[in-house]
């Protein structure tokens, strides 16, 4: 059964532990064992390996001196204009990640993983405990502090850009994957479906998913 359109009634926002930068071993053997695993385990995250791995993904790791008077985040974007947004698919609820403030902000209620992300996907039943969406905002891709590149208002030329974005952000994710040992699959979703679910604009697009967990055939 389908989890009620934009229902938050009873949700809270989670401000999430502050983000552990230090540790985490290599990168060089975290890029070593970067690879994709759809077999994924059905059990929650820890908060703190959560806070860690939206904060990583697209966390703020400058605020007062990023490029174009704007905090600077773990993953570019052209001209920093920051027009990816991360929403979080978990049992409870769908939430939009602030990076920011560095929190999880309810925007529909009820489980929108499995069948609402991966349509024509095997293995959706096993429901990883964190699906990531990514979202891209065209207002914040013509509207940037930065320096406007003509190419930014060519519909064209934006695809080439938040695709583009989106792939560094969905980088960074397999490789803290990696150095904690988790599991990441990147994949397609139901756009349709997930852009009524989490209430975005017309000049909102959703683009890809990505579910991240502990390996279905490892212990967590």
């Amino acid at each position: 059964m389908d989890a009620p359109l934009r229902e938050t009634k009873g949700l809270v926002a989670i401000d999430l532990l502050p983000p552990e930068q230090k540790g985490g071993g290599s990168l060089l053997a975290a890029l070593a064992r970067r690879q994709t695993i759809r077999e994924i385990a059905s059990k929650p995250l820890p908060p703190q390996i959560l806070s860690n791995l939206l904060w990583a993904a697209w966390g703020v790791n400058r605020k007062l001196w990023g490029p174009f008077g704007a905090c600077g985040r773990t993953a570019a974007s052209a001209s920093n204009s920051q027009e990816i947004e991360l929403f979080v698919a978990m049992r409870d609820a769908a939430y939009r990640y602030d990076g920011t403030n560095h929190r999880l902000v309810p925007v529909a209620a009820g489980d929108w993983r499995g069948s609402a992300l991966t349509p024509h996907q095997r293995n959706v039943d096993a429901k990883a405990p964190v699906q990531l969406v990514f979202v891209a905002d065209l207002h914040r891709l013509t509207h940037t502090q930065g320096f406007e590149e003509p190419g930014l208002h060519d519909p064209e030329v934006q695809k080439s850009y938040y695709f583009v974005d989106t792939g560094l952000i969905a980088g960074n994710v397999y490789l803290f994957a990696a150095a904690e040992g988790l599991a990441a699959w990147f994949h397609n979703c139901d756009k349709t479906k997930l852009h009524d679910a989490l209430g975005l604009n017309d000049e909102q697009r959703v683009l890809f998913a990505q579910s991240v967990g502990y390996p279905a055939d490892k212990p967590a």
